[in-house]
């Protein structure tokens, strides 16, 4: 199992924080256009609870479509939510995302932890590319977290 741990400092309000990233419909917005991102859940409810369930259609590797379907199982009013993948690339997905009010803003902390299948093909897999691929797409969310909370 592999764990990626990530963390960025945003200059708002826990509100204003916590209405933006637990909001499904700005998933697109932070996701890189090259993941190919397609929420596919009809009536898809403004804020994220505890038992709802999304389904998307990514293109992580080679710009092979897939489908993957997420659990929000765990939310906590402006402090954290949990998703978990119920079908899609992954053994296991367990992602959580963390708020805390500090001086300044909120610190965003993700802590993803994940397993890939097809055992040794899965481990050298993660080495060549799912870890970096990974990497990318946080850096990218980072970036475009940034430009949505810029001071005004």
């Amino acid at each position: 199992m592999y764990t990626l741990y990530h963390e960025q400092f945003i200059p708002a309000g826990i509100a204003e924080v916590w209405d933006f990233m637990s909001s499904p419909a700005n998933l697109k917005k932070i996701t890189p256009a090259y993941m190919g991102f397609d929420i596919k859940t009809k009536k898809l409810a403004a804020k994220m609870y505890p038992g709802m369930i999304i389904e998307y259609r990514v293109a992580p590797l080679f710009g092979i479509k897939m489908t993957w379907v997420t659990e929000i199982t765990h939310v906590i009013d402006q402090s954290y939510f949990v998703d978990e993948q119920r079908i899609g690339p992954y053994t296991l997905w367990h992602h959580q995302h963390h708020l805390k009010a500090v001086d300044g803003g909120v610190v965003m902390e993700d802590i993803v932890s994940y397993q890939l299948p097809l055992g040794i093909l899965g481990r050298i897999m993660h080495g060549l590319l799912v870890k970096r691929q990974l990497q990318a797409i946080f850096a990218f969310r980072t970036q475009q977290v940034e430009a949505y909370f810029k001071p005004r």
